[in-house]
């Protein structure tokens, strides 16, 4: 398996579609319940899509239902980080550190060992991505700062979970869209008991909103499971992490967020991980 141009376009496209959807919630005045709706309308989306790609095989089951459970806690911390701090730091935070945690690992749990070019590419994307996000006053916020490397840990677990799921199923486009069918609800569930009637003004105004999130967030992770069939999923992982770089344009024009000269380097740092990826 390597790491071709046409894999590498189709991962920055799912890169960019992520980087959209986390915009989404971002901008919300309600992200909890945001992510929620995101998610589960991912859920009803994906219903129908059964009908046309079909059940995974039994084998893919014990992954998918594995990363259900852990992408509950995604979105716990994914909501609580966004609540407590900018998007600017937040997101570069949980994307920079996951997938060197996901090379770590993949040696042991996928048998993949990266070349040394390969490596410098993964290390490259990942100073690139906390370049482009931290600041010398990151660590002011701490409670920001826990949830988002407390989510790190998080995305690198259900990575490497779902990567062997959808290699264990045969089909990718499958595993994801299993996935979604049962991945929206729980969350949902949990956001809903707790908000009750209050919430449904909310959601009834936000969802088409929410719908292009859902969208968005289908069209991204199967691009990202359908590459780490293809491709080592540690060099993935890392490309899809570009993300960050697509969140800060996108924070910069929609969010007024201010892209510095230090995003700047970041940025440079991130291309110059590409490429070394695309090369080891």
């Amino acid at each position: 398996m390597g790491l071709t141009w046409p894999i590498v376009a189709l991962v920055l496209l799912g890169a960019l579609l992520h980087a959209s959807w986390n915009v989404v919630v971002k901008s919300s005045t309600d992200k909890a319940l945001d992510t929620a709706l995101i998610h589960l309308l991912g859920s009803v989306i994906a219903l129908p899509l059964v009908l046309i790609v079909g059940w995974p095989l039994a084998a893919a089951w014990p992954y998918i239902v594995t990363s259900v459970i852990i992408h509950i806690a995604y979105y716990i911390a994914l909501t609580g980080a966004y609540k407590h701090g900018d998007m600017g730091l937040t997101y570069p935070l949980m994307r920079g550190v996951a997938p060197l945690l996901v090379a770590v690992s993949a040696a042991f749990t996928v048998n993949e060992h990266l070349s040394s070019l390969a490596w410098a590419g993964v290390i490259g994307i990942c100073v690139g991505v906390l370049v482009l996000g931290l600041s010398r006053h990151a660590l002011d916020n701490r409670r920001a700062t826990l949830f988002a490397l407390a989510n790190a840990v998080v995305i690198a677990i259900y990575t490497v979970v779902d990567a062997l799921g959808a290699r264990a199923s045969g089909n990718a486009l499958q595993y994801v869209v299993a996935l979604f069918v049962l991945d929206g609800w729980p969350f949902a569930a949990i956001v809903l008991a707790r908000r009750g009637r209050a919430a449904w003004p909310y959601a009834k105004a936000r969802w088409p909103i929410a719908a292009g999130g859902a969208l968005a967030s289908l069209g991204s992770y199967g691009i990202a499971l359908w590459a780490m069939t293809r491709a080592p999923v540690a060099t993935v992982a890392a490309l899809r992490e570009t993300s960050v770089l697509f969140a800060a344009l996108l924070g910069s024009w929609l969010l007024k967020e201010k892209f510095t000269p230090r995003r700047a380097l970041g940025t440079c740092v991130i291309v110059g991980g590409v490429m070394a990826l695309r090369l080891g």
